[in-house]
């Protein structure tokens, strides 16, 4: 088994429910080993109040443990899609930038299928890909979103040359203009096991956290992804798992 692989599965950070968030356990009795999906320690979520409890946590796990020096660029990024990338990514951004004064922003870095303006419901122009190609501040390209310290850059205007961009010496100008930009950037990117969008920028963060999918995500595949991320010398700093479900209620499953 791969050194990341056993961070990530030291991480403990879990995700539940059918299509709702939630946040981790530190409860080694809860961790489920399957041989076909990947190892990451579960824990059952409701909507409403619960997620936000249990998003809370998985943001303090990441950013407010006291006596380490917090990450300040992260990448969220499936290992397939429909993992419930997007959905963590925006989650995580609105708890953290609900928990510190500090400025945050939520980078849509998928130009795949770009969804994060979509998750907010704002418009999906003048993000990104208009600031790889134009010049001025990167402030310039952002959208504040419900909070005054919570921005998001959308994906921007896509044309035929936008997945040329993330090859571009421009893109690290960027990054480096986002990090001096912001307290905190969040990245929303393209799925692992199909495009290497999320190692690009992986290059440019503080490491990345892989979402999984309860019954879906192969042990192997997860193992492969953790591998390719060691390779490229980019820290895995958890893993989630996600709709993971439980044979008896979340509210007993707690008391295990």
């Amino acid at each position: 088994m791969s050194k990341n692989f056993e961070l990530m599965q030291q991480a403990r950070i879990g995700l539940g429910g059918s299509a709702t968030l939630t946040g981790g356990t530190l409860d080694a009795a809860a961790e489920s080993k399957t041989e076909r999906t990947a190892e990451a320690a579960p824990m059952a979520v409701t909507d409403g109040s619960e997620t936000q409890e249990e998003c809370l946590k998985l943001v303090q796990r990441l950013f407010l443990t006291p006596g380490q020096k917090p990450p300040k660029v992260v990448v969220f990024a499936a290992i397939d899609s429909g993992n419930g990338c997007t959905h963590l990514c925006a989650a995580s951004g609105r708890v953290l930038a609900e928990s510190v004064s500090g400025s945050v922003c939520l980078l849509d870095g998928n130009f795949r299928t770009p969804s994060l303006a979509e998750a907010f419901g704002v418009e999906n122009h003048n993000g990104l890909a208009d600031c790889l190609r134009q010049p001025g501040a990167v402030r310039q390209f952002s959208k504040q979103l419900d909070r005054n310290n919570l921005s998001l850059l959308s994906a921007g205007s896509q044309a035929k040359d936008s997945l040329n961009l993330l090859s571009c010496d421009r893109l690290k100008e960027r990054m480096t203009e986002l990090r001096g930009a912001f307290d905190y950037l969040l990245i929303d990117a393209a799925p692992l096991n199909a495009y290497a969008d999320a190692i690009v920028f992986g290059r440019f963060s503080d490491g990345v956290v892989l979402i999984l999918e309860a019954n879906v995500t192969r042990r192997e595949t997860a193992l492969r992804v953790a591998e390719g991320l060691r390779t490229a010398k980019i820290p895995v700093l958890g893993a989630v798992l996600n709709k993971r479900t439980f044979p008896i209620p979340a509210l007993l499953y707690k008391r295990i």
